[in-house]
């Protein structure tokens, strides 16, 4: 046994008034406790009790040596009580990444509520749509698309489903005309975002399977490209060109009549929007707490979404 552990357990023992007792406390038995005395007395080459068959007391020496295995022991004791704390109670700083329009539009708003039931955290949020190095970069967890994760070194968590969905402004329409089959987009102004390739082929598919035209993917292209889909959006807001992009951004557009849908009978796309952290580390208090309560504002049916689900 190392030396930390016998000064605690000789610590119990002069607290508790002798072997018996201090094994109790320490939840070993008494013969163990005094053989751990023994070669603690061993170790330092010098005896640190006097023993008789009805009580114990200190030598000299071993009057001095307690008082620094009593601060050992509280030292310990206070430590373990702090890591207990930390466990049960989310504090301190949190490092979130999120892309840019997903911060802006759905974290934010609900970041004041998050912190008025966590009054002793601290959020750091990182708004950006570029690669995210958790760990180089010390980021405790990130909100990203399920298409921009190919590190097989994360863990993460769904916390809603994304749907988007293809619009354009009434203004581009009525220059533009609108595309009635996925063949017409070609010849449309196409928004491209920089960030994800991916996300430049779009989809198309009536949903009737083997009766149908079946899913159609067309590499767009256009005379804008942009590194967010938050200016995106306000690209698409201002007429230049058609978009596809999340409902979450574009929901309310579309209900107040600022965007059209585009294409409207062909299947939404969908993609699952994660919480990440490196597995690397264990699950902090202040990570569950973050990523527990968002999943439930988020989930089942993401606010965004509920109009259409009713």
């Amino acid at each position: 046994m190392d030396i930390a552990t016998q000064m605690i357990m000789f610590a119990a023992v002069v607290e508790n008034g002798g072997f018996s007792a201090a094994a109790r406390d320490l939840n070993l038995t008494p013969s163990a406790v005094s053989r751990q005395i023994g070669q603690l007395e061993d170790r330092l080459g010098t005896r640190l009790l006097n023993r008789t068959t009805r009580r114990i007391s200190l030598t000299e020496v071993g009057r001095a040596f307690y008082a620094r295995c009593a601060e050992v022991s509280q030292s310990v004791q206070e430590a373990e009580s702090l890591v207990l704390n930390m466990v049960d109670h989310p504090q301190g700083t949190l490092k979130v990444a999120a892309t840019v329009a997903f911060a802006k539009a759905q974290l934010l708003p609900l970041l004041p509520a998050f912190l008025a039931d966590n009054p002793d955290l601290k959020i750091s949020l990182d708004a950006t749509d570029r690669v995210i190095d958790l760990v180089e970069e010390q980021v405790d967890v990130a909100i990203r698309f399920s298409e921009q994760i190919d590190d097989s070194s994360v863990v993460s968590r769904k916390l809603v489903t994304n749907r988007r969905v293809y619009v354009a402004a009434p203004s581009y329409v009525a220059a533009n005309g609108m595309p009635r089959i996925p063949d017409d987009v070609p010849g449309h102004n196409c928004l491209r975002i920089s960030t994800v390739e991916a996300w430049n082929t779009w989809t198309f598919d009536d949903g009737q399977g083997d009766q149908g035209i079946g899913p159609i993917r067309l590499p767009i292209k256009g005379n804008f490209e942009v590194n967010s889909a938050d200016a995106i959006y306000y690209a698409v807001l201002a007429g230049v060109g058609i978009a596809r992009l999340s409902t979450y951004l574009v929901n309310d557009a579309l209900a107040q009549g600022r965007l059209v849908r585009v294409l409207p009978d062909y299947a939404d796309e969908t993609s699952d929007i994660l919480a990440i952290y490196s597995n690397k580390r264990n699950l902090s208090p202040n990570v569950r707490a973050f990523i527990d309560y968002f999943a439930a504002k988020f989930g089942p049916v993401p606010p965004w979404e509920k109009e259409r689900a009713a």
